[in-house]
C-alpha cells in the first residue's frame, strides 16, 4: 500500500511538472475560482473552458452578475445543462452583495452558506483563493484514493463519504493545500482516469493496491444505480407571419427558467393530429392548422430520456396569442431567449 507521506510528496512533485494550464488555476480571485467550480460541477473541462471565458467577460465582477437579469444569466449558460447551477449562482451573487457588501467571503463556513455551494466547492474555493487547509473530495479524488489505497467502501454512502473525507484531510499538505488539491484533481483527470487509466505512467503503480490486484475497473465502488425516466414532449411551434409563441418554464422541473415552445407532455407517443386536438382544446385555440410535424428527436439527460416532436402550427386568430404564460416573440429575434439545447438545435436547423 502507498505510504501516506510519500503519497503527498510524490503528488506535489508530479504536479510541479504536469499541472494543467487553465485560467482559473493561475488566479487567486475567489470570484473567478467560484465561477469555474460551479461550471465544472457537471461539465468536462474541454466544454467548460469556453463558458468560463464568456461568463467572466460578460460578468466580470460579482456585482455585474448580481445585477443582471435571470434571462441574461440563463442565456449565457445555455447549452451547459444542469441549469439549477446558473440559478443558484445568480442567487449567490445577490447574497454576496447583500450579506457581504460585495466582497467574496473569505472563510470556509461563509463560503459554504452561499446558494449552490457544497462542501467540495467550499473546500476548493477556500484552498485555491485563500490557501486554507480544506481537502477537496470530488470524483477524481474518490477514484485516486480508492485505487491507490484499495478502499472498497462505497462512495455513495454516508460512511464511505466520511472515510474518504477523513483520509483526504490526513493526506492534505497543510502548508500548501492549494497545490495539493490541484495536484490530486489533475492526477485523477489525466493519469488515474475512469476508463483506461495510464498505469504505466503512474509513479504509484508499484504500491497501488488496485494495480496489484487488477481492481481498476471496480474502484471506486458505487452502490446505487440511476434509474432513467422516459418522457414524451410535444412542442407546438405556433406562428403568425413573423410572430411566434414562447413560454418560460417555471415549475420545479428540468430547464426551469429557460424558454420553450408551448408544450403538451403525454404518457406515450401520439399522432400529431391527436396532439393538436388535445392541445387546442386545453388552450381554447381557434383556426389552427397543422403544417408539419418533425421526426421524433431523442434527447438524453442524466436521469431522463426526452422523446420530442415539434409540431408547426399556423394561425391568424389573434386571440390565440393571448395567454398569461405565453409571450409573443419576433421569429428573427429568438436568439435573445435562453432555450434548452434540444429546442435551440431545432431553431438553428428549422427556423433560421
Amino acid at each position: 500500500m502507498v505510504n501516506a507521506t510519500d503519497f503527498t510528496k510524490k503528488l506535489l512533485f508530479w504536479h510541479r511538472y504536469h499541472k494543467r494550464n487553465l485560467p482559473w488555476k493561475t488566479t487567486s480571485d475567489p470570484y473567478k475560482i467560484w465561477l469555474s467550480e460551479i461550471i465544472l460541477q457537471q461539465t468536462r473541462v474541454e466544454q467548460g473552458l469556453s463558458y468560463y471565458k464568456n461568463l467572466t467577460r460578460q460578468f466580470p465582477t460579482v456585482k455585474k452578475l448580481a445585477t443582471s437579469s435571470e434571462d441574461e444569466v440563463m442565456r449565457a449558460w445555455q447549452g451547459l445543462g444542469y441549469y439549477s447551477r446558473a440559478r443558484n449562482m445568480h442567487q449567490a451573487a445577490k447574497q454576496i452583495i447583500t450579506q457581504h457588501k460585495g466582497k467574496f467571503p473569505d472563510s470556509y463556513q461563509e463560503i459554504l452558506r452561499l446558494k449552490g455551494v457544497g462542501e467540495y466547492t467550499a473546500s476548493a474555493i477556500s484552498s485555491f483563493a485563500y490557501n486554507l487547509p480544506h481537502a477537496v473530495v470530488d470524483g477524481n479524488v474518490y477514484r485516486v484514493l480508492a485505487r491507490a489505497f484499495g478502499i472498497r467502501k462505497a462512495i455513495d454512502t454516508t460512511s464511505g463519504r466520511k472515510h474518504f473525507k477523513q483520509l483526504a484531510n490526513e493526506l492534505l499538505h497543510k502548508k500548501n493545500p492549494a497545490a495539493y488539491n490541484q495536484a490530486i484533481m489533475d492526477f485523477g483527470a489525466t493519469v488515474c482516469t475512469p476508463a483506461n487509466p495510464h498505469c504505466t505512467q503512474c509513479f504509484f503503480k508499484t504500491n497501488c493496491v488496485a494495480h496489484s490486484r487488477n481492481w481498476m475497473k471496480i474502484l471506486p465502488v458505487k452502490l446505487k444505480r440511476t434509474s432513467v425516466k422516459t418522457r414524451w414532449f410535444n412542442f407546438f411551434v405556433i406562428m403568425d407571419e413573423d410572430r411566434i409563441i414562447v413560454e418560460k418554464r417555471n415549475s420545479k422541473d428540468i430547464w426551469k427558467g429557460l424558454y420553450q415552445f408551448p408544450l403538451l407532455e403525454t404518457e406515450k407517443k401520439i399522432e400529431a393530429d391527436r396532439a393538436l386536438a388535445i392541445f387546442s382544446s386545453a388552450h381554447s385555440l381557434k383556426q389552427v392548422k397543422l403544417i408539419e410535424s418533425s421526426a421524433m428527436v431523442k434527447h438524453l439527460l442524466s436521469h431522463q430520456t426526452i422523446l420530442a416532436q415539434f409540431l408547426t402550427v399556423k394561425t391568424s386568430h389573434k386571440k390565440n396569442f393571448h395567454s398569461e404564460n405565453w409571450k409573443i416573440a419576433d421569429r428573427q429575434k429568438l436568439y435573445q431567449f435562453a432555450f434548452p439545447k434540444l429546442i435551440d438545435n431545432y431553431i438553428k436547423k428549422r427556423l433560421h
